[in-house]
């Protein structure tokens, strides 16, 4: 298999449409006044979306047919609740939905035991994150969490981590035919957590405050994993002008987390 692809069984993943803006809007037209066939177009014509997404667990034990799968549910459960007159895409509304599937579907399968309350606390976030996406379009904050849920923001994380598929730290993660690098050599310095826990936090802000394509272009470029052509093709725009775009954004989100 070559690098960053994901094999699907009886799929030809160049024979996939990736529909534009316009195609987009007018299926959702179509599919809010009843037409179920635009919903099977809309579902069929994001199906590399959720192979974009898959590929960060194309290294891992799951089975990708059993994740292409789920992964498609949590699309479909998109599909049918996304407000188009939100002016948010699409992509940026579906990534979270889409991601929380495989992961539930990872935590449902994990070998490890973990506390029953931890756990439930966990699905609780979870469903409430999902519930506050489907009003609002975003995810809410940690505080926004705590402040709902009554738990203070450090339970947010525990909760969440303690359903995490585990990971040997002798795990082999790059190899370019020389030495293997494993996870062990990659494991962070404590001192810089707190550092690294104020640029996020820096960094969500950021993205808060730039414009709604520049966002977009990052979110699929760098959480999503889609090449710029793959993203012009979407958005019905150049490669050159996602380029640029995508530049200024980064230029952006450097000026206001300094």
């Amino acid at each position: 298999m070559a690098k960053y692809k994901v094999d699907i069984t009886g799929i030809n993943t160049n024979e996939i449409k990736v529909l534009s803006n316009e195609e987009t809007n007018e299926l959702f037209q179509r599919f809010k006044n009843g037409d179920e066939r635009a919903k099977e177009e809309l579902v069929n014509g994001n199906l590399k979306l959720v192979l974009s997404i898959l590929k960060r667990f194309s290294n891992t034990k799951y089975n990708m047919d059993d994740l292409f799968q789920v992964g498609v549910i949590g699309l479909i459960k998109a599909i049918d609740n996304f407000d188009i007159t939100l002016g948010l895409r699409l992509s940026t509304y579906a990534v979270p939905l889409i991601l929380g599937e495989v992961k539930r579907y990872i935590r449902d399968n994990t070998s490890v035991r973990v506390s029953r309350s931890v756990k439930d606390l966990a699905y609780k976030i979870i469903k409430f994150q999902d519930d506050y996406l489907s009003v609002y379009g975003i995810l809410p904050t940690n505080d926004k969490i705590s402040k709902e849920l009554g738990i203070d923001e450090y339970e947010i994380s525990y909760a969440l981590d303690s359903l995490k598929d585990p990971m040997s730290i002798f795990e082999p993660i790059y190899n370019d035919g020389g030495d293997t690098i494993y996870l062990s050599d990659q494991i962070a310095d404590i001192k810089d957590i707190n550092t690294d826990r104020d640029m996020l936090i820096s960094l969500r802000k950021a993205l808060q405050k730039i414009k709604d394509r520049e966002k977009d272009i990052l979110v699929s470029r760098f959480i999503v994993g889609k090449t710029q052509m793959e993203i012009a093709d979407t958005m019905g725009i150049s490669q050159a002008q996602v380029s640029r775009i995508e530049k200024n954004a980064i230029e952006n989100v450097r000026k206001l987390i300094k």
